[in-house]
């Protein structure tokens, strides 16, 4: 498939989702970065949301929780383009029922070219990149020339 640019503004769109075990990993780091994400506009999971809004008084975009739907619906922003960046503490060592949409979830992440850490030291290190602060290119797939051509 042809790749497009698309820019992420310097006010980033920020998804946080957290599985159970990381939720107390994910809320200390959004406090420790809160000024930074403050800049930002955020977006969660149910209960991570409704935590990070609660712990912080950071104001979160809150979706269903992720066995409910809300991974789906994060990763429905993220091909809709209004998802730039992507922090996901999963936890790797449980099983968890809805582990066909966190692997989605992390597939359409790829798929769309945006930012993701998936644990602290990646999302200390995104966070703290000079890149982050300002306005960047990302080559994301062209999904309209890929239906144009499929139908001609």
């Amino acid at each position: 498939m042809e790749s497009i640019t698309r820019t992420i503004a310097i006010r980033k769109h920020i998804a946080l989702v957290a599985h159970d075990h990381c939720k107390q990993s994910l809320l200390n780091w959004v406090e420790i970065n809160k000024p930074v994400l403050a800049e930002h506009t955020l977006y969660a999971t149910g209960t991570t949301g409704n935590l990070v809004q609660r712990s912080t008084g950071l104001p979160v975009h809150s979706m269903l929780s992720g066995p409910m739907g809300g991974d789906q619906q994060v990763g429905a922003l993220i091909s809709e383009g209004k998802i730039d960046v992507l922090i996901f503490f999963w936890d790797p060592l449980n099983a968890v029922p809805h582990d066909p949409d966190v692997k989605a979830l992390l597939r359409l992440a790829t798929v769309w070219n945006i930012p993701v850490a998936t644990n602290r030291s990646t999302a200390d290190l995104l966070i703290s990149s000079a890149l982050f602060s300002g306005e960047i290119q990302i080559e994301i797939p062209d999904y309209q020339r890929y239906l144009t051509d499929r139908l001609q």
